[in-house]
């Protein structure tokens, strides 16, 4: 009796130790890790003089091959969009009173990622949604605030950017809202955000 009631106390010992172990750190880690993408650091110089691009930029709606943009084209085309382009961290686009308030994530064949402007890419979403949402080789959507009046604003000073890169470089860009709607439930975005447009970008055939 004594025996039995010893064993079964060293049981319960036993089990209440594991219990209270801490999960295994890699594990613990790779569960709460996000996968990064870090970028090439972007080119600041050179490229078609400006009164050109603005020459050039048009919208192409069609005959974008699919293929994925150099590393190097992608890293350029997210920092002239909305990258650091001061030491005090201020951006290549104006928004009211610095506020920032804008995210940008991008669709490429391996999934949707969010641009950090420290030159990387967090990935949020798997899959390849491009197809739905105008094709080319990656689509820009650009999330602000609902409550931002003057979201509108910044995302067109953002969206103008890509557009005018995208003439300097030689890639197809067009800004729309079909498919808009694709990720909607699927895309995990601040409480109280929204898509306000997407702009497909693309090597052309």
């Amino acid at each position: 009796m004594i025996r039995n009631i010893r064993h079964s106390l060293s049981m319960l010992l036993s089990l209440a130790a594991l219990a209270l172990m801490p999960a295994s750190p890699s594990l613990a880690q790779a569960a709460e890790t996000p996968v990064r993408m870090e970028l090439p650091t972007p080119s600041k110089s050179g490229g078609m003089p400006l009164m050109q691009a603005l020459n050039e930029r048009h919208s192409t709606k069609t005959k974008y091959s699919g293929a994925a943009l150099a590393p190097q084209q992608l890293s350029d085309l997210l920092w002239a969009t909305w990258g650091k382009n001061r030491v005090d961290g201020r951006r290549t686009a104006p928004t009211a009173m610095n506020k920032q308030d804008v995210r940008v994530y991008v669709a490429l064949e391996n999934g949707v990622w969010l641009y950090d402007a420290d030159n990387t890419l967090i990935k949020v979403l798997d899959g390849d949604w491009r197809g739905e949402m105008g094709g080319g080789s990656l689509t820009l959507l650009y999330a602000i605030p609902q409550a931002n009046e003057w979201g509108g604003a910044h995302v067109g000073s953002l969206y103008q950017n890509a557009g005018l890169y995208c003439a300097s470089a030689g890639l197809g860009n067009f800004v729309h809202v079909s498919g808009m709607r694709t990720l909607d439930g699927k895309l995990a975005l601040p409480e109280g955000w929204k898509i306000y447009i997407i702009q497909t970008v693309g090597l052309l055939k």
